[in-house]
């Protein structure tokens, strides 16, 4: 039914949509040039399809801490509004979680807005829990 697969770096631009939809206050000049210095740092992207329509995506990257070990960080996960409550996050999240096995990772961790109250409930029910606070500083 959907088909879920790496996007190449190349194509990276085709997520500059659905991360407006996240935060309509981003330029997509901004994003695009964040998106050519995040390749540059191990940044991946998966996508979601419905035939060649793009309906959901969510960033990864593979990171190592000392307290978890390898693992993979979901990131501006999104799914247009159309597809949510039919399974599409729940599949996308389940596909992640696979690919980290297969490439050894120990386990996820992500961050999630404190008041993306629907977000917060989405990833309990993937099986996450709650174990700190994530600070930002900007300069």
């Amino acid at each position: 039914m959907y088909d879920i697969k790496l996007i190449p770096h190349q194509n990276l631009d085709s997520i500059i949509p659905l991360l407006q939809m996240l935060d309509n206050s981003m330029q997509a000049e901004v994003l695009k040039e964040r998106l050519e210095e995040m390749k540059q740092h191990n940044y991946q992207c998966i996508g979601m399809y419905e035939g060649e329509k793009l309906i959901a995506i969510s960033g990864l990257w593979v990171l190592y801490k000392y307290y978890i070990g390898k693992h993979i960080e979901p990131d501006n996960v999104m799914v247009l509004p159309e597809y949510r409550g039919k399974g599409v996050g729940e599949e996308m999240i389940k596909w992640i979680l696979d690919y980290a096995r297969s490439i050894g990772c120990k386990g996820s961790e992500l961050n999630c807005y404190v008041n993306n109250s629907a977000g917060a409930k989405f990833w309990h029910n993937q099986g996450y829990k709650i174990v700190g606070f994530h600070f930002q500083k900007k300069f």
